[in-house]
């Protein structure tokens, strides 16, 4: 009878559980079947050389290893362990008794040392979920599986000392990580803070109603303006990370192997890819899929600089994840979905050389050259982005200003305060409000209407761009603690399309 033992395996951002399935009968030969790609058909290699590296037999017959479910492609040499603990219990040199109810994961070096692997924490969660009491992996992945707060972790350097513990010639204390506990005391710092700003007053209240209301934000202004000074200070402004968001951003660089195995992440992303990047690298997915930039940004900010000097079909592919939330990629041989709940922010300069209505230099571009260059950024798209804005180059004489500037921590605490209301309202941010809660919540009075159908028809807007406004307008009152939209809120949120009517119907 064919000795099985449970592993993992990544799907996306979750895990699998994989059941390894271990025969040894007379023959010669080493077989794998189940769909294993080329490190996984290397393993036996790996586990022979470790088996016997720590003084173990291994088996002179024919081995056959059967990975199952074996309709799903299994990438990857995180599965050494398991399929080494399952050579060692069919040739009846550990108890298979011993493995029940145990997942383990790990990929073995030559001499028997175990090596880390990738996102071992969506493995924990998937292993708890399937009610496994027990996890063997390499002991530097036991503090990130431990976040899980599912089964027991053991983190093991090697497999001399695995085979021991499961032996019981040797025990192990399990690893011991609150995840609640290690959230509440990480202590957020910033190399960054809004105050350096001087000047800019339009950019700054721009900043704080994107990040109070989770609007998309378009920065339009020549170079020097300071749009990336400011797109890199809004993380500072965003509210803190629940614990939720802690271990959906952990368990996403975890499969990248980006983050310290023993932390849980306490900042939001900040990811600023050149334009220069594929939509691969944006959206993810490759030969072996992996989460892109829009996934590495989920729960913190997107900010592309440059926005127009992108390929067009890469910033196209923005448009599912910038309304679902999510990104699904769809192969021959996968489909995965990864999350991508992130705030998008872009910059642009307003024509080629960057000084189109620039009232301190004179823009060399002709019409033409202007609308050819506006318009490499679709409708759709722009229709995405809630907020645009025209950033003015700073005064010298600003620069010199020793005045009061609002502190990071002063714009954040607005800025909780109107999501606060937001989320007893409608449980979501309002920019992510469906159709029925946008009319529910953002419901105008005559005169109000009377002024967005105008500029609906002055601007030539679209009903895409109706909601947006409407639901901006609505951050604005929750900013300024009011319960109905007055027709300075909707005023303000209109002068946030100026891309609409100044720049692309050039």
């Amino acid at each position: 009878m064919a000795v099985c033992i449970n592993t993992a395996a990544l799907d996306g951002i979750d895990a699998m559980i994989i059941h390894i399935e271990t025969k040894i009968s007379p023959g010669i030969g080493y077989s794998i079947i189940g769909l294993p790609d080329e490190s996984v058909r290397e393993s036996l290699i790996r586990v022979e050389s470790a088996i016997m590296a720590i003084g173990l037999h291994m088996p002179r017959q024919k081995i056959i290893i059967n990975m199952a479910p074996a309709g799903i492609r299994k990438q990857g040499a995180l599965f050494d362990l398991s399929i080494a603990l399952s050579i060692l219990a069919e040739s009846s040199q550990l108890d298979p008794k011993k493995l029940g109810n145990l997942i383990s994961v790990g990929e073995l070096s030559l001499n028997g040392e175990l090596r880390p692997v990738k996102g071992v924490l969506s493995m924990a969660i998937q292993a708890h979920q399937a009610g496994f009491s027990r996890m063997i992996v390499p002991e530097e992945n036991a503090a990130e599986a431990a976040l899980a707060n599912g089964p027991a972790v053991y983190g093991i350097p090697n497999l001399e000392l695995v085979f021991k513990f499961l032996s019981g010639k040797l025990s192990y204390k399990p690893k011991k990580h609150d995840a609640k506990k290690l959230a509440a005391s990480s202590n957020i710092k910033f190399d960054v803070d809004f105050s350096d700003i001087k000047g800019q007053p339009k950019m700054k209240r721009a900043m704080e109603i994107a990040a109070a209301g989770g609007h998309n934000l378009l920065m339009i202004g020549p170079p020097g303006s300071g749009k990336t000074m400011i797109a890199r200070r809004l993380p500072t402004i965003l509210p803190p990370l629940s614990l939720q968001e802690s271990m959906e951003i952990t368990r996403i660089y975890s499969i990248f192997g980006k983050i310290d195995a023993s932390s849980l992440a306490n900042t939001r992303p900040f990811r600023a890819p050149h334009h220069t990047a594929s939509d691969i690298a944006l959206v993810g997915g490759g030969t072996n899929a992996q989460p892109g930039e829009i996934s590495l940004a989920h729960n913190g900010v997107l900010f592309l600089d440059e926005l127009p000097e992108f390929e067009r079909k890469v910033l196209e592919v923005l448009r599912q994840p910038l309304e679902e939330r999510q990104i699904t990629i769809s192969r021959a041989n996968f489909n995965n979905t990864y999350p991508a709940g992130f705030l998008f922010i872009a910059a642009m300069n307003p024509c080629p050389c960057g000084f189109y209505r620039n009232p301190g230099r004179k823009c060399s571009c002709t019409k033409e050259m202007i609308r050819k260059y506006v318009r490499r950024l679709s409708g759709p798209l722009l229709d995405r982005i809630d907020l645009h804005v025209t950033v003015n180059p700073v005064n010298y004489s600003d620069l010199g200003l020793s005045g009061h500037e609002s502190s990071s921590a002063e714009i954040r605490e607005r800025v909780v305060a109107a999501r606060m209301v937001q989320t007893a309202r409608a449980g979501i941010v309002n920019a992510q409000m469906p159709p029925d809660e946008t009319k529910r919540h953002c419901a105008l009075r005559s005169l109000e209407r009377d002024l967005l159908i105008s500029a609906m028809e002055k601007q030539q807007l679209s009903a895409r761009s109706y909601d947006r406004i409407l639901k901006v307008a609505r951050t604005i009152a929750d900013l300024d603690g009011a319960t109905d939209i007055s027709l300075l809120h909707l005023s303000e949120a209109i002068t946030y399309r100026c891309f609409d009517n100044e720049y692309y119907s050039v």
